[in-house]
């Protein structure tokens, strides 16, 4: 065991793919914590198949290096706001925050947004400016960004005083200027040392430690992970748990682990400071409190921001269900959304009226895109309605969740992209042109302004955009209609298989959502209109068999390429009368009323009672 002056718990806090992930492999790799022999992969800590596919931290996750007989312990927080329930938890883990910035993009959204929760909690913050060897990299006016934001943000004058280290994470070199750097991490090695404060709680006192993370293993059940704050921890002990209404009941530590590079390894015993894994505490929860049977004092319940968007979860019902998918029913599927919120704080699930429904509430699309994309690879199939914000009374007042927006774009795009987001009722607060031909654009925006907006921005921007935003306030709301979609859509007619001449008869109508060959059913959406109405159409159409032959003529007929959607454009691009059927192998649009006759009786209900209103 460390003495507590050799102890240093920090965060790395970032704007997603700012390098921080790439920045933690080269502290693992040039600590010595791994022989020499030893394979380590690139971006060691994205440990989740989704992370590495997109690039993106998910869940947070702490490692441990040795330095000159020092214990660092590093903790990887999300980049991207929708994940702010985690970072909001790892900061009361730590004693500072090396925050990352790209040396050419300077402060974005989140970089703000994950500063904020850092400096509120009295963290001593480190600067790195990464990617110090790009060839735009403009580090001096970078530095002031930062402390312009930091001023912002009301750090204090401690918190302002911040040291910057000068990096580039993907060589593993960094200094204390830009133009003296070394050839290792050792300038950021010994900044944390120097500016880091070391665990100041005292192990003599009655223990304390509160439960930041979950982790799950087959043999040894739930994992609870966190910090020690006060006293001392050891294996066999008998520890009170106290829950979030301040219930207590007695269980016994069975494991306890510390961490060393990337691995978990069993210790007897830990002391205030440490940052430690707890195995055989049943029914523990993030936010609990372990403490002395003798003294049972909780700490403060962790507070956690409200969600923002809400999605409807109902069972599979489409004329297709169980053909993909492993877990098809109701039971199944509240299990496995209440299994979800045990981990994830900053999601919310409620029943509803119906046993096939749940409303589950989150931090923004991406937070329950993945949701979503892990339970269809888990074997799920289910149907999601259309994001919704969530609205609240604020002093009175009906509000809505306004996000701050942050967009480079090229300056011929600059018109365009500013026309369309004043339809969406966006309010432009900043605008920088550095003479490079990119424009950076900054704005508030009402959160359901940006659902749906990300595929028509690529667009208008011939994909040289770069849109990034965080949630920033709730604002009053703003009346009439925001965002949405105006085309209508495409709908099959009738069950079967999609045909090559069927697709040919109505491909001038809109554009097509899938290719020949494909089992579709009645009410399914197979294209976008390019009119503002819903039509019906056959496209499993097949040519009537005859005796007049042609002269290879449909052979040299070819199909405009489709629209293939993601899950992430399928959930964006729902009205309110429309489902996304998710399965393992599918995503597929489709109406809430498959029959035609029941949607028009639908629709004339809605505006009787639109017009009663």
């Amino acid at each position: 065991m460390h003495s507590r002056d050799r102890i240093r718990n920090i965060a790395i806090i970032a704007h997603v793919d700012h390098g921080k992930t790439t920045l933690v492999d080269q502290l693992l790799r040039q600590s010595g914590t791994f022989r020499d022999n030893e394979q380590l992969q690139d971006r060691a800590m994205d440990s989740n198949d989704l992370e590495r596919e997109r690039g993106i931290t998910i869940l947070a996750k702490n490692t441990a290096v040795q330095y000159k007989d020092n214990l660092i312990n590093i903790v990887d927080t999300p980049g991207h706001a929708d994940f702010g329930g985690e970072v909001e938890r790892i900061m009361k883990m730590v004693d500072g925050v090396l925050l990352v910035v790209d040396a050419f993009e300077g402060c974005m959204p989140q970089t703000k947004f994950v500063l904020r929760k850092a400096l509120q909690q009295g963290l001593t913050p480190v600067v790195v400016l990464n990617k110090i060897d790009r060839p735009a990299a403009r580090p001096a006016e970078v530095v002031d960004e930062v402390l312009e934001l930091f001023i912002e943000l009301e750090a204090t004058d401690e918190q302002l005083e911040f040291p910057v280290v000068y990096a580039s994470g993907l060589n593993g070199i960094a200094g204390n200027t830009p133009d003296d750097l070394q050839t290792t991490m050792e300038p950021l090695y010994e900044m944390i040392l120097e500016h880091i404060p070391s665990p100041k709680e005292n192990p003599d006192e009655p223990l304390q430690f509160l439960v930041t993370l979950l982790d799950y293993n087959e043999y040894m059940g739930r994992i609870a992970i966190g910090r020690v704050n006060r006293g001392r921890i050891s294996q066999g002990q008998v520890v009170a748990v106290i829950n979030r209404e301040g219930q207590i009941k007695q269980a016994r530590i069975e494991k306890l682990f510390g961490f060393q590079g990337l691995k978990r390894i069993e210790v007897e015993e830990a002391a205030a400071g440490d940052i430690v894994a707890i195995a055989g505490l049943r029914e523990i929860n993030i936010g609990e409190t372990i403490a002395d049977p003798a003294n049972p004092e909780a700490l403060p319940v962790l507070a956690i921001d409200e969600p923002t968007l809400q999605m409807t979860f109902l069972v599979n019902n489409s004329p297709f269900v169980g053909r993909e998918g492993k877990w098809v029913t109701s039971r199944k599927l509240r299990e496995r959304l209440f299994k979800e919120i045990e981990t994830d704080v900053s999601l919310r699930v409620e029943e509803t009226d119906s046993p096939d429904a749940f409303v589950v509430s989150g931090r923004g699309e991406l937070h329950l895109g993945i949701l979503i994309e892990n339970m269809r690879r888990e074997g799920f199939e289910i149907q999601v309605s259309k994001p919704e914000v969530i609205l609240k009374m604020v002093d009175g007042v009906k509000s809505e969740p306004i996000e701050r927006l942050l967009i480079d774009v090229p300056e011929e795009s600059m018109g365009a992209v500013m026309e369309s987001l004043g339809t969406r009722k966006a309010e432009m607060v900043n605008m920088i042109n550095n003479g490079t031909g990119q424009v950076r654009l900054e704005f508030l925006i009402p959160a359901r302004g940006l659902i749906g907006y990300r595929t028509n921005f690529l667009t208008l921007t011939r994909g040289y955009g770069v849109m990034n935003h965080a949630f920033d306030s709730y604002g009053p709301m703003i009346g009439g209609q925001v965002g949405g979609r105006h085309q209508g859509v495409l709908i099959a007619s009738e069950s079967g298989k999609t045909t090559m001449y069927g697709m040919m008869s109505v491909e001038d109508r809109g554009i097509l959502f899938l290719e020949p060959g494909l089992d579709v059913y009645e009410g399914m959406i197979v294209g976008e209109h390019t009119r503002d109405n819903d039509i019906v159409v056959n496209i499993c159409k097949e040519k009537a068999l005859n005796n007049i032959r042609t002269a290879n003529k449909e052979e040299t007929v070819k199909l405009k390429s489709p629209r293939l959607m993601s899950l992430e454009e399928a959930l964006e691009y729902l009205n309110d009368d429309e489902l996304c059927e998710i399965t393992p192998k599918s995503i597929r649009l489709r109406k809430k009323f498959l029959n035609k006759s029941e949607r028009e009786r639908s629709e004339k209900q809605r505006r009787t009672a639109e017009a009663g209103v």
